[in-house]
């Protein structure tokens, strides 16, 4: 299991690094395959839910990467309950794209109140779908 708390935006780019550490710990030290898809997928989402964990909830944030299933589960602990705004897709809106990236190319997305805060949690697949569906779930 990785886990990493991250309290400044500059830690943005340290739980990028940390996914990618995991993951090659995954493949490295486990034996399991990790494709190359894999390793972006989960640092793109990283980085977006670490980020959006940074921008909306005050202190720090809390970074959990386990593997399940033939998938790594990243979870995002951050101290407010208050659920994400999910928006509908809009290409003509700029910005706030994050979660709606997320659950694209994510196996599945949940939001989990907690008694302190909510937690995030979304699969990616470690390797890539034999029915060459490169993404996660569709929209």
């Amino acid at each position: 299991m990785g886990v990493g708390a991250f309290d400044s935006s500059e830690d943005i780019a340290a739980a990028r690094d940390l996914a990618r550490s995991f993951l090659a710990d995954v493949q490295a030290v486990h034996g399991l395959p990790v494709s190359g898809r894999a390793i972006g997928l989960v640092q793109l989402v990283v980085s977006e839910l670490v980020t959006n964990a940074r921008k909306y909830a005050p202190g720090p944030c809390l970074l959990t990467l386990k593997v399940s299933g033939g998938a790594v589960e990243v979870t995002v602990w951050d101290s407010d309950p208050t659920p994400p705004a999910i928006l509908a897709p809009d290409p003509i809106r700029i910005g706030q794209h994050g979660l709606e990236i997320v659950m694209a190319v994510g196996q599945s997305f949940a939001v989990h109140r907690e008694p302190i805060g909510k937690r995030i949690t979304t699969a990616i697949l470690l390797a890539d779908n034999p029915d060459g569906d490169l993404t996660g779930r569709r929209l």
